[in-house]
């Protein structure tokens, strides 16, 4: 699976959050959750200053069989108290780009990724969705490294 290094800035997430791994069997459900509440649930368009509307899917606090999901948008300022607020950090990310069905492709490349021997930081993992086109996304995973 191809990919490029690039440098980012700090982002500022807004969204929803919760606790799940990989081999947590509700994984699915968690993070399917996460999406249905930012989309159904009001909360994207309750959510102020966002940059654009990509949506943001990080995966952040990495502990041992554990991380948090959050499910929301970039933001140049975080006015939103009800919400999870987290920063991606600035540095080197190893971009994916993939597109396909929304779900099926990013579960696949996650799939590949996770074989993969890239040097990892694991301070902040995210998807950014550049359209919503269900059957046809284009989808851009970065993955943090050291």
């Amino acid at each position: 699976m191809n990919y490029e290094i690039v440098n980012l800035e700090q982002k500022t997430i807004v969204g929803v959050s919760a606790i799940t791994g990989n081999a947590d069997p509700k994984m699915g459900t968690i993070i399917g959750g996460l999406w249905e509440t930012l989309y159904h649930g009001g909360v994207n368009a309750a959510i102020k200053n966002k940059l654009n509307e990509y949506a943001i899917g990080l995966y952040s606090d990495y502990s041992d069989d554990q991380y948090c999901v959050t499910a929301g948008n970039e933001v140049s300022k975080a006015e939103n108290d009800e919400l999870t607020v987290k920063i991606i950090p600035a540095g080197r990310y190893a971009k994916f780009s993939v597109h396909g069905h929304m779900e099926k492709a990013v579960a696949e490349a996650w799939g590949e990724i996770w074989k993969m021997d890239l040097n990892r930081s694991f301070t902040g993992d995210f998807e950014e969705y550049l359209n919503s086109d269900w059957e046809n996304a284009d989808i851009d995973i970065f993955i943090a490294l050291k």
